[in-house]
């Protein structure tokens, strides 16, 4: 009697752990059918991008409707330099922060031949020299009359890039006696803010769209030799066989248009508090009219 019960322990026992491994296996197998990470992609898309707020708006945006979309999307932070090379040799799948035709026009002449362009996602941009607008000066002209109200320096951002370039070359041009300071966009627009909360003089190399303007009371200063250019825009560029190679992400991105008020309301939020991506899944949830004539829908 004893080893028969030993018998139907060891047998009850046996029923268990099968029960158990094959309870595993089902759950396991349910999460890979129906579980987030069983879902088949249609392939991975590369962002290249540059870290200025308006170009972090746009990046994460499209990165979010292109997953929305079913695609594992790699978004890429690099100096301009950096990323005009990427797109070039075909390291990045896309950008959408190409600064046109000025800013970013000697970076561009150099890989013009081995892009595609699919045409401005943004129009209406401008760089330039900007100072709050309670600065009683009006014109780059004016600014070595007030050196010293400015403490003989230009906050700008980072180095290489095309409006420190155009800074520099306005710095020459107009003969001011003043430094160029190497920074950051965040570490620009920290300076701005403090100079203002203490209704301080300051001048900093600025572009629209920005969420700066929308904060605080700001003006571009004149700049009557051209040096900034005139009205700039933002493009798309992809690389060669994107077409074929993912054509409804080029599609997407080829229809990929928006305001500058658009763009401020992304970073406005981010500015807030919220993650790029928080910010950007805000913004395509309240403006799906909009994405789906980008998706074809």
């Amino acid at each position: 009697m004893k080893k028969l019960f030993k018998v139907l322990s060891l047998m009850a026992v046996l029923a268990m752990l099968t029960a158990v491994l094959f309870g595993c296996a089902q759950g396991g197998e349910e999460k890979k059918e129906g579980g987030e990470g069983a879902k088949e992609g249609k392939g991975k898309v590369t962002l290249g991008y540059v870290e200025w707020d308006s170009e972090i708006a746009s990046t994460h945006v499209v990165k979010n409707v292109l997953i929305d979309m079913g695609y594992d999307v790699e978004t890429v932070a690099v100096d301009a330099g950096v990323m005009w090379t990427g797109i070039g040799d075909g390291d990045f799948d896309a950008i959408v922060s190409a600064w046109l035709p000025g800013t970013h026009k000697d970076y561009y002449e150099k890989v013009k031949d081995k892009v595609d362009n699919l045409g401005p996602n943004l129009e209406g941009a401008k760089i330039g020299l900007v100072v709050p607008e309670y600065v009683t000066i009006n014109s780059i002209e004016e600014m070595n009359s007030v050196k010293e109200k400015f403490d003989g320096k230009i906050t700008g951002i980072e180095p290489g890039a095309g409006i420190m370039r155009a800074t520099e070359k306005a710095i020459q041009d107009y003969g001011l006696d003043f430094k160029l300071q190497d920074s950051s966009s965040a570490a620009m627009a920290a300076s701005l803010k403090k100079a203002i909360d203490n209704n301080d003089w300051i001048v900093v190399t600025g572009w629209t769209p920005h969420w700066k303007f929308a904060k605080w009371d700001l003006k571009y200063l004149e700049d009557p030799k051209g040096i900034y250019g005139g009205e700039e825009h933002i493009a798309t560029i992809v690389r060669p066989g994107l077409k074929e190679d993912m054509p409804e992400v080029y599609r997407m991105l080829d229809d990929f248009h928006w305001a500058p008020a658009d763009m401020e309301a992304v970073m406005l939020d981010i500015q807030g508090g919220m993650s790029p991506d928080e910010a950007a899944q805000k913004w395509i949830k309240n403006n799906q009219d909009k994405v789906n004539e980008w998706i074809g829908k």
